[in-house]
C-alpha cells in the first residue's frame, strides 16, 4: 500500500518536471541586470545583453558614442550618469529593436553634421519603445523617431544653444510615425522644438517648447493629431501647422512669439480642424490663417497681440465663435474685400455698442477690421501712425462712412462681457 502511494507521488513529480521543462523550452525567463561603472564601456554592456536584460549605468561620465541597441533592453541611468559624445561619431544611441526603454540618462555633445541627422537617441523602424526622464544637452537632434509606432517620449529635458537653423537640429523629431505620445518634455534652443512630418494619430501634451530658433512646434502632412496643454513661448516664429487635416489644438498657450515674421500660430492649408480654449498673448500675430478651411476657432483668448488674427483671402468656411479679443493693436486684418468666414458671439474690447434687450449681446454689429488695418496691410510703413491723432480721425470717419472694409466680415452678435 505504501509502495503504491510512493509510486503515484513519483509519477506526479515526473509529470511536473516534464511540464517545467516544456515551459522553459518555450519561454525565455532570463532577466539579467548588467551593471556598468565608470571607466567601463556602455556599448560593450549593451552588446553583451540579451532580450529582457537590464543595463544599469552607474554615476559617472562615459566618453562614448555610436551605441547600437539591437535587443529588447531596459537601459537605466543612475542619477549623475552622463554619456558624453564629445562631438564625435553619429548617433549617440541608435535603437533598432522593439520594446526598448531608456530612462534616467544624461547625454551630451552630439556631433553636428550638415549631411546626416545625428541624434542623442534615434529610433528607427521600432514599436513599443519609451524614452523618459533623460537630459540631453547640446544634442544636434535630441530624440529622433523614423518609421516607428506605439512609442512614448516623456519627461525629458532637451536643451541646446544653437543660434542658426543650418547648424541646429530639432529637439523632438518624428518622421513617418504613428501613435506616438510626446508628453511633459521641456525643449529649448533647437531649430524646431518639436517637429512632425507624415505622422498619424500623434498626441502632444503638457510640453514646454521655448526659445527655439524657428518654431516651437512645426508639423506638416500629419493628420488626426492632438495638441493639448502645451506652452510655446519666445520662439523665433511661434508654431506652424501646414498641409494637414483633422487637427485638434486645445488648452495651449502661445506666448511672446515676437518678431518681424513671427506668429503665435501659422495655419497653412489646414482643414476640418478645431482650435479651442487656447491663449494667444503678446505675439506679433496671434493666428495667421492662409489657404485654410472649415476650422472651428472657439473659446480662445487673444490678448495684447500686434494682430490677433490675419485671415487671407483664400480662407473660407471658418467659424470664429465665443472668443475674447482684448487689447490687441489690431483685432483682425485681411487682404480681401469679402469674407466667407463667420464671426459670432465674440467679445471685443473695442466694441462700443449697447444692449437694450439685456440678452448679453450687442444690439448693433461689430466690424473688427478697421480702415487703418487695411492701410497697414497694403502699406506696412503706415503702422508708425498707430496711436496717433490721425488714427482717431480716421476711425471716426470710417464709422460715419464705411466703404473700404469688407462688408461681410462682421460679428452680428458681439458679446457685451468677457467670456469666461
Amino acid at each position: 500500500m505504501i509502495k503504491s502511494s510512493l509510486n503515484r507521488i513519483e509519477a506526479v513529480i515526473k509529470i511536473l518536471i516534464i511540464l517545467i521543462l516544456i515551459f522553459y523550452s518555450y519561454v525565455d525567463v532570463r532577466c539579467n541586470v548588467i551593471t556598468v561603472i565608470e571607466h567601463n564601456s556602455v556599448n560593450m554592456a549593451v552588446q553583451q545583453a540579451q532580450n529582457g536584460d537590464t543595463v544599469l549605468i552607474r554615476k559617472g561620465t562615459y566618453l562614448e558614442t555610436s551605441i547600437k541597441i539591437k535587443s529588447e533592453l531596459t537601459i537605466i541611468g543612475e542619477k549623475g550618469s552622463v554619456i558624453n559624445a564629445e562631438g564625435r561619431g553619429e548617433n549617440v544611441i541608435e535603437i533598432t529593436s522593439d520594446n526598448v526603454t531608456i530612462t534616467g540618462l544624461e547625454i551630451q555633445n552630439v556631433a553636428v553634421s550638415y549631411v546626416s541627422d545625428n541624434a542623442a537617441v534615434k529610433l528607427i523602424k521600432v514599436k513599443n519603445c519609451k524614452v523618459s526622464n533623460c537630459r540631453i544637452y547640446n544634442g544636434f537632434f535630441g530624440i529622433y523617431l523614423a518609421k516607428s509606432y506605439n512609442c512614448k517620449i516623456e519627461n525629458n529635458d532637451i536643451i541646446s544653444s544653437g543660434k542658426k537653423e543650418s547648424s541646429n537640429g530639432n529637439g523632438i523629431h518624428l518622421w513617418q510615425c504613428s501613435n506616438i505620445e510626446v508628453a511633459n518634455n521641456k525643449v529649448s534652443g533647437h531649430r524646431d522644438g518639436i517637429y512632425f512630418e507624415f505622422v498619424k494619430h500623434g498626441i502632444i501634451f503638457n510640453n514646454l517648447s521655448e526659445r527655439n530658433v524657428r518654431y516651437g512646434l512645426h508639423f506638416m502632412f500629419s493628420d488626426s493629431c492632438k495638441y493639448e496643454n502645451n506652452t510655446f513661448r519666445h520662439n523665433g516664429a511661434g508654431v506652424a501647422v501646414m498641409y494637414t487635416k483633422c487637427v485638434e489644438m486645445t488648452g495651449n498657450r502661445f506666448l511672446n512669439n515676437w518678431g518681424t515674421a513671427s506668429y503665435g500660430l501659422l495655419l497653412k492649408d489646414i482643414k476640418d480642424s478645431f482650435i479651442k480654449n487656447n491663449i494667444f498673448k503678446t505675439n506679433t500675430v496671434g493666428i495667421h490663417c492662409e489657404g485654410s478651411n472649415k476650422i472651428l476657432i472657439e473659446n480662445n483668448e487673444f490678448i495684447d497681440n500686434g494682430w490677433a488674427l490675419r485671415i487671407m483671402a483664400n480662407c473660407s468656411e471658418n467659424n470664429f465663435k465665443s472668443n475674447n479679443f482684448i487689447g490687441n493693436s489690431f483685432d483682425l486684418s485681411t487682404n480681401s474685400t469679402r469674407s466667407d468666414n463667420t464671426f459670432s458671439g465674440n467679445y471685443w474690447s473695442r466694441y462700443k455698442g449697447y444692449d437694450l434687450n439685456h440678452d448679453g449681446f450687442g444690439d448693433i454689429p461689430f466690424r473688427p477690421v478697421t480702415l487703418f488695418s487695411v492701410l497697414v496691410q497694403k502699406y506696412e510703413p503706415t503702422v508708425i501712425l498707430l496711436h496717433s491723432l490721425f488714427l482717431d480721425l480716421l476711425n471716426f470717419a470710417e464709422n460715419l462712412f464705411p466703404s473700404l472694409i469688407p462688408p461681410t466680415l462682421v460679428d452680428n452678435h458681439p458679446s457685451m462681457e468677457k467670456i469666461s
